[in-house]
């Protein structure tokens, strides 16, 4: 039997463990199992169930084992800025406050007095989001001021499942570098800056990068899911992990992965940390090999996900009905069909405004930014779907020509992967406002950017082009062709 590798991939609702093996120079995939993910309230604060994703990750390793695949090695990849503290013992000091919590309003301000906003983007080159870890910190300094300074270690979510695996700690860079507080230049921890925002510095150690032996799987692990396997480290950051998949054809295509954020961007050698840059909020997220991404965080799906829970009568509220519940069950095609009979609806809103980070109806969100901005207000299904779809598509259209005017090239396509890819009506849409052709897939695109490192280590590919061949060898990518 060929080696195989197991990628663990956890986004904002859903976990999957995927099984992957190398067969004829081709990638083959198989989904061995699927858990939850969900949010709880706790003290106050959103935040994830970590029990529930700690269980997710071992029944789907004993999964593994029940059919007979056990992998050579094993990566976890999640969404970024979120993280744990650890006391002395390893033991978790607190909750998994959520990025979508509350507790981070105001926390901008705080750190913009002692670290001005064009300082700290020089130094990281990170663009600013009201949710990034320098401001759950500083949240956290200030509102939970004790469990920061009982914590003797701090780890990122996946860090944090990758210990509880083999006993080993490890700092991923590429996650890391969400947090606001990594040097874009030197690309370890920015311990001057650290200093400033009075953060105990004894949390921040030595970065790791993707491929890095995190080591093997503890022995409790091993009785309890049934076999052994060496932990390696992907890139951790989701998006990380799907940019290396894109199987771009030439270096002017734009990278696009599509899910409840979409994350729009190229990448580059080296960061830009100028302030054009930063007015424009563009970010510089390290990647594996040191390969920048620089991208724009856009709200992306997380909008039509939230909506079609409240059409389903579920409220962002925990223990609420939604007041938008329909007689009718929508699914995402039928979300798509509402739209397209509204196709002239014209109001758009700014998808990245923070009024649609979390607010407690999605529908009413959107309503009240067309109010306040004297559009007309959709009031149908289908406008409502319409005013996302075309508010989504206008800024992909914008941060292109941002992108564009910031690293000076033209760029000549649009490469879509992740889940959203499957979404034709927005790639249709995107291609149309963007006045570029669309090139969808692959749909696992997080998983096999996991998988690909995982099997460079194993030797199964000599580096990243040859990979990512591979990929463009392996699953089908479609085209849109604007119209």
């Amino acid at each position: 039997m060929e080696h195989c590798y197991l990628a663990i991939d956890i986004g904002a609702s859903s976990g999957r463990h995927i099984l992957g093996h190398v067969q004829d120079s081709k990638i083959i995939l198989e989904e061995v199992f699927r858990f939850d993910n969900k949010q709880v309230r706790q003290n106050g604060h959103d935040c994830w169930d970590m029990d529930n994703l700690w269980n997710g990750i071992l029944d789907g390793l004993k999964a593994c084992k029940t059919i007979g695949k056990v992998p050579n090695t094993i990566g976890i990849d999640t969404w970024a800025v979120d993280y744990i503290l650890l006391n002395q013992e390893g033991e978790l000091i607190g909750s998994a406050v959520s990025y979508r919590d509350r507790r981070t309003e105001g926390m901008d301000g705080i750190v913009n007095e002692l670290v001005p906003p064009e300082f700290l983007y020089s130094r990281t080159g990170i663009q600013k989001q009201a949710f990034n870890t320098i401001y759950q910190l500083m949240a956290q300094r200030i509102q939970d001021r004790e469990q920061l300074d009982a914590a003797d270690s701090l780890l990122m979510i996946p860090d944090y499942f990758h210990y509880r695996l083999t006993g080993v700690k490890k700092q991923e860079y590429t996650n890391a570098t969400s947090t606001n507080l990594v040097n874009a230049k030197d690309k370890e921890w920015d311990m001057a800056l650290i200093g400033k925002l009075a953060l105990p510095q004894k949390l921040f150690t030595p970065l790791s990068m993707p491929g890095t032996v995190v080591g093997e799987l503890t022995p409790e692990i091993q009785q309890e899911v049934g076999f052994n396997a060496k932990v390696v480290l992907p890139a951790t950051h989701d998006t990380g992990s799907a940019f290396l998949s894109v199987p771009a054809r030439d270096d002017k295509a734009v990278y696009l992965s599509s899910g409840t954020w979409s994350l729009l961007g190229v990448e580059i050698e080296a960061p830009i940390t100028t302030e054009v840059s930063r007015l424009q909020n563009f970010t510089n997220e390290g990647g594996a090999w040191y390969r920048f991404r620089y991208l724009k965080n856009i709200m992306g799906l997380w909008m039509i996900q939230s909506i079609r829970r409240e059409l389903n009568g579920v409220s962002y509220v925990e223990g609420k009905t939604s007041k938008y519940a329909a007689e009718r069950t929508y699914s995402f095609p039928d979300l798509i069909e509402e739209a397209r009979s509204a196709s002239s609806f014209p109001s758009v809103v700014d998808a990245n405004d923070d009024s649609f980070l979390s607010p407690e109806s999605m529908i009413d969100a959107i309503k009240s930014y067309c109010a306040k901005t004297d559009q007309p207000v959709p009031v149908t299904v289908g406008e409502i779907m319409q005013c996302v779809y075309k508010s989504l598509a206008k800024c992909y259209k914008d941060a292109i020509e941002g992108l564009s005017q910031l690293t000076r090239k033209t760029y000549t396509s649009i490469n879509i992967v992740g889940g959203g890819c499957q979404d034709m009506y927005l790639n249709q849409m995107t291609a149309d406002a963007a006045g570029l052709p669309v090139y969808a897939g692959p749909v696992e695109g997080t998983a096999i950017g996991n998988l690909i490192v995982q099997m460079i280590v194993g030797g199964e590919f000599k580096d990243l082009q040859v990979a990512r061949t591979a990929v463009a060898n392996s699953f089908n990518i479609q085209e849109v062709l604007p119209c």
